[in-house]
């Protein structure tokens, strides 16, 4: 399956199902969004790159961002237009990112009902808790990436293969799994997302969790498969 319809999947499948459950303990937050809801930040995230930074096939988009909820969408945003995350960029084309005072960038606030950063951001950077929400919730392309264009390189040192758009995830992760993993490198959490969405599968991800806590967690999620 090509990494630009690893959502259209979902949604074809089961729109109303969990896909992403995301614990943050350190902040005490549980946020689950279903297949829809998903669609609906990822087409906001979408708009924003085409029209403010005229992204598409041969954009290079670095997600500066943990594991998280919030990164699942970006990521999900990039293939939609057809970008390549490439995490090893030190100046990409876009960033994305937590850093407050980072220029020129779009600034992602972690917490949940924010609506705005903590700090201004400076003056050529976009507050994405602020700005987010005013982009349609409907996302058409304005053009496709070829089969060949890279969707994925891994941050160094830890390299990796680059994932192109035809490549697909491949990964041992079971058909309609529910998927948990606890918060590691950004580019594993995408490698995982993309392999879980391809087996039409849903995740649980852990932040800052004690590890006496987390055969708890697994059993209440109704978990299948950990990584």
């Amino acid at each position: 399956m090509r990494l630009d319809q690893l959502l259209p999947g979902l949604l074809a499948s089961d729109p109303a199902r969990p896909r992403i459950t995301c614990y943050d303990d350190t902040t005490g937050e549980r946020i689950e969004l279903s297949g829809k809801v998903l669609a609906n930040w990822v087409a906001k995230a979408a708009n924003l790159l085409q029209e403010e930074y005229d992204a598409g096939p041969g954009t290079v988009v670095r997600l500066d961002l943990p594991a998280h909820w919030r990164t699942a969408y970006w990521a999900l945003a990039c293939w939609a237009v057809g970008a390549c995350i490439d995490q090893s960029r030190t100046a990409p084309d876009v960033l994305v990112t937590t850093d407050p005072a980072a220029d020129g960038a779009i600034v992602v606030t972690l917490a949940a009902l924010a609506r705005s950063a903590a700090l201004p951001v400076p003056a050529g950077s976009i507050d994405e808790a602020r700005e987010l929400a005013t982009y349609p919730d409907r996302f058409d392309a304005w053009a496709r990436a070829a089969d060949t264009d890279p969707a994925l390189v891994a941050d160094l040192p830890r390299g990796g293969p680059t994932l192109t758009y035809a490549d697909g995830p491949s990964s041992q992760v079971p058909t309609s799994a529910r998927v948990h993993t606890v918060a590691g490198s950004p580019t594993d959490f995408l490698r995982l997302m993309a392999a879980t969405y391809a087996a039409d599968g849903s995740l649980v991800v852990s932040r800052g969790t004690d590890p006496g806590d987390l055969s708890a967690r697994v059993a209440s999620e109704g978990v299948t498969y950990t990584c």
